[in-house]
């Protein structure tokens, strides 16, 4: 099948040489993200334009993964597949057009607009008219339309060959992965960062994603299992970091040292000292954070710039005046928002009163008796992994009476991921009833299961089964353990 995706507008006003690079950059990534899909794919630069093919033999279903993946690529602003034949005559172009579309058309008005390149015996509007009779006649179509119509029935031709569009679906937009700055976003896995890493992403930056961890293993292994989505999503044609740093001891520290109204301003300083320090060693020189203006007294003017004081590192906020629904709508497009909302909540610093306009010397007093020795130790703890072998950690507290076992034993397997994960990759095979209900639904829905049922979860990486199993037992429910294949 051949797909031709048209660039994004802002990249075709650029000058020409900066025009080329992107087009360029944009090419490979595509390489990059298609060939792990069907490594036969061809990817070829055009001056408005990229195209790719598969080969003939190709299944529709890696048609079918090759197009979302495309839709998924910062830079493409359209994905069109297009079905190839043999340029014939009059008839035979109506005859393929029909092939196409003609199940499409039952009920609907339509057009039909023709592109030629090359010497051809007929004219663009001849043929428009010729098929656009021809399927008024044959199809169940509601009648030619030539303004507003309900489809455009869009066919090229070029030379020998016609091309009959098929489909055209929307892209991500925004710049080639990699064209501008790396930066590091401040991931706590809730609604706004993800929201803010994505249009990061989408603005062609390379984004490692750092992680302050408040709230052990399970905190951890959440914001990895969004992360790793993000990334796999919208970014895999590059290779990020994901850093986590453990921040439990600072907060320690913050609670029992720092006066209360203070402790919010101060847990962002500190954070901020250990990202400027971990970017600087890794070349990096911005960070990225979800802070939205007055969302919470940490994020007013005031304290915002007493915040970004204790760093050189620029820092950029993209969603500041962006609204809590606005974002929450906008995590729900990605799909972040159902990993957003079941993400465990560990927040160590509770201020009862806190301050909305903190002085930035009562600020800088707050911190006179913290213990800097802490920060330093936790900076130096932190891990560095690639996200594309991310290790989920073990833990006894989410592990601690889960059954998990690797024979099913006439338990009923509910799959509990995500929709788009369970679609491309399949439950490996079991011979056990195999249900599913995705994790965002699945403290709803478990109630309604027999309940003298044995039930086991079951995700890739074992993390979002565990959380939720633990979840169900706490609950009351004590049929339910995790399904791992490979225990």
């Amino acid at each position: 099948m051949k797909f031709v995706t048209k660039l994004f507008p802002e990249i075709t006003i650029k000058t020409r040489p900066v025009r080329k690079l992107m087009v360029k950059s944009l090419a490979q990534n595509m390489r990059n993200v298609l060939r792990r899909i069907c490594p036969e794919v061809v990817v070829r630069n055009d001056w408005d334009s990229i195209i790719v093919r598969t080969p003939e033999a190709t299944t529709e279903e890696v048609n079918q993964a090759v197009a979302v993946a495309l839709e998924c690529i910062p830079g493409i602003a359209q994905v069109s597949s297009v079905l190839q034949f043999e340029l014939g005559d009059f008839d035979q172009i109506l005859a393929d057009t029909e092939s196409v579309w003609g199940q499409e058309l039952a009920g609907k008005t339509f057009c039909v607009r023709v592109k030629r390149n090359g010497n051809h015996d007929f004219t663009s509007v001849e043929l428009e008219r010729y098929v656009g009779g021809g399927l008024n006649q044959r199809t169940e179509a509601a009648g030619v339309r030539l303004k507003d119509p309900d489809v455009v029935v869009k066919l090229e031709i070029k030379h020998d060959r016609l091309f009959v569009v098929q489909q055209q679906r929307p892209g991500l937009g925004g710049y080639p992965l990699g064209t501008q700055e790396e930066v590091m976003t401040l991931m706590s896995g809730g609604f706004d960062s993800t929201v803010a890493a994505h249009q990061m992403i989408r603005r062609g930056v390379k984004s490692h994603f750092l992680f302050f961890n408040l709230g052990g293993s399970a905190h951890e292994n959440g914001v990895k299992e969004v992360s790793y989505y993000l990334w796999k999503k919208y970014g895999s044609s590059h290779r990020v970091l994901f850093v986590s740093v453990p921040f439990e001891s600072v907060v320690e520290v913050i609670l029992t040292r720092v006066p209360d109204r203070y402790m919010g301003v101060v847990l962002k300083r500190m954070m901020m000292r250990a990202a400027q320090s971990i970017a600087t060693d890794l070349g990096i020189p911005a960070v990225v954070t979800g802070e939205a203006l007055a969302q919470v007294s940490s994020q007013t003017l005031p304290n915002l710039s007493h915040i970004d004081e204790v760093t050189d590192l620029l820092v950029l906020r993209p969603l500041i005046v962006t609204g809590k629904p606005d974002i929450i709508d906008q995590a729900r497009a990605i799909g972040t928002a159902t990993y957003a909302e079941k993400m465990p909540e560990f927040c160590g610093v509770i201020s009862r009163k806190p301050n909305a306009a903190c002085k930035r010397a009562d600020v800088q007093a707050a911190e006179a008796d913290f213990d800097w020795a802490v920060l330093d130790e936790a900076i130096a703890n932190a891990t560095r992994e690639s996200i594309e072998t991310l290790t989920w950690n073990s833990q006894d507290d989410l592990s601690m009476g889960i059954n998990t076992v690797s024979d099913t034993n006439q338990a009923v397997v509910i799959d509990v991921r995500h929709p788009t994960e369970a679609d491309d990759a399949p439950l490996p095979t079991t011979d056990a009833t195999v249900m599913q209900i995705p994790f965002y639904s699945l403290n709803r829905k478990f109630a309604e299961l027999d309940q003298d049922q044995q039930y086991l979860l079951y995700c890739d990486k074992g993390v979002m089964s565990k959380l939720h199993a633990m979840h169900l037992q706490d609950a009351g429910f004590t049929n339910v353990g995790v399904y791992s294949p490979d225990r």
